[in-house]
């Protein structure tokens, strides 16, 4: 037998057994044999650490390719059937609607950007410019307020002495800011790239599903149970996009409109930094309550508190949202989907959003099938009248 027979056969399972008995039926196995077994062995690991090797640097990639694929597959087919537009033309609004939504925000805060950064710079070499002195409330603050209000009333009356003190750590937080900078902007074109390819995914969506069905056929052993955990993944995927993200938008935005309300420095970082917390279900009061103190500082007492009540509404919003929003049509209770959520960010970052609750949903029905369903019937039985039963019956 030669190498390219006994390579097809070992990439078939069921072909490999009767490989190796026939081999054991023309007596003990010889050297050539086992080379002969090892070697396509081998090769076929070979090939497969390569492509796993080449494909590495593009797994972020093409996990949120598939990610918003997944997400804007109902758009797609919703354009497809009101509008009657062609699979190719509707992918192509969606992605380019998407990059736009994208990339036009960035250019504008970034061109904005780039145009305060030389009047900042000047300012704080020349001096020229008058910094406005501090709230007379910020001195009462606990703990951090004499600290606070000492190093602003510096940089208000004298700048160039500012500078020169706290050169030090304005260079590393200029170098933070660079490098954060950077990041940012190889987030948003790996984020244009998964928008691109998953546009392409979804112009070729019939196809493409059928493919990624006959692989979940080949791994579970039948289409109809290949089917089924291709819709789970899918609407795990949904769950965790509209749940989890669109509820820390919806919380984000609220925050954000109390910030800008207020009248707080760096309102939109706030903003987005409200999100980020929410994405990854950490409590944003750790972003609103330092902006409630800023208004107990700078506003007056009523506005403060109708600001500090704002806030409230604006951090217990997901409470209300989550339940609405998480496992809604999922045979995957929301507890599980959010150890999920949090469990993968730990583990993989933002994409472990996706990951982590597509996981955990996949096992926990593994496991469900593993324990077995309840028999028809039984999930509601009536304890109390066998105990009547067997009252009567003494």
């Amino acid at each position: 037998m030669g190498l390219s027979a006994i390579f097809r056969a070992l990439t078939d399972g069921r072909q490999a057994g009767v490989l190796i008995m026939a081999e054991k039926a023309n007596g003990r196995l010889s050297v050539g044999s086992i080379v002969n077994i090892a070697l396509p062995l081998f090769l076929l690991a070979l090939l497969i650490a390569l492509c796993v090797q080449l494909l590495l640097p593009f797994v972020g990639l093409l996990v949120w390719t598939i990610i918003l694929a997944i997400c804007f597959k109902p758009l797609h087919d919703r354009l497809m059937m009101r509008r009657g537009l062609s699979s190719r033309w509707s992918a192509i609004i969606i992605g380019t609607a998407l990059s736009a939504l994208v990339l036009v925000p960035t250019a504008i805060a970034a061109m904005s950007a780039a145009s305060s950064v030389p009047e900042l710079v000047a300012t704080v070499q020349s001096g020229d410019r008058h910094v406005p002195p501090p709230p007379a409330r910020l001195k009462e603050l606990p703990v951090i307020g004499p600290r606070a209000d000492a190093v602003w009333n510096q940089a208000s009356t004298d700048m160039p002495a500012f500078a020169k003190k706290y050169s030090a750590q304005i260079a590393a937080f200029t170098k933070t800011l660079l490098g954060v900078a950077a990041g940012l902007f190889g987030a948003v074109l790996a984020l244009v790239l998964a928008i691109i390819f998953a546009a392409i995914c979804l112009a070729y969506a019939v196809p493409l599903r059928a493919y990624i069905a006959r692989i979940f056929t080949r791994i579970t052993g039948d289409r109809h149970s290949g089917e089924h955990y291709m819709d789970i993944i899918a609407a795990t995927v949904k769950s965790v996009a509209n749940g989890v993200i669109g509820v820390a938008f919806v919380q984000a935005l609220l925050c954000g409109i109390g910030f800008f309300m207020v009248g707080i420095p760096g309102a939109g970082i706030l903003s987005l930094l409200a999100m980020a917390l929410g994405i990854v279900q950490i409590p944003v009061v750790l972003v609103t309550l330092p902006a409630i103190i800023y208004a107990f500082a700078v506003k007056s007492t009523t506005m403060a508190i109708i600001f500090t009540v704002w806030f409230i509404i604006a951090g217990l919003s997901d409470a209300v949202l989550k339940p609405m929003m998480i496992g809604h049509g999922l045979e995957v209770p929301m507890p599980i989907i959010l150890l999920g959520v949090i469990g993968g960010v730990m583990a993989f970052g933002l994409v472990g959003l996706f990951i982590g609750a597509v996981v955990l949903a996949v096992g926990y029905v593994l496991f469900g099938e593993w324990v077995g369903k309840p028999a028809p019937g039984t999930e509601n039985v009536d304890l109390s009248a066998g105990t009547k039963t067997l009252r009567a019956a003494e």
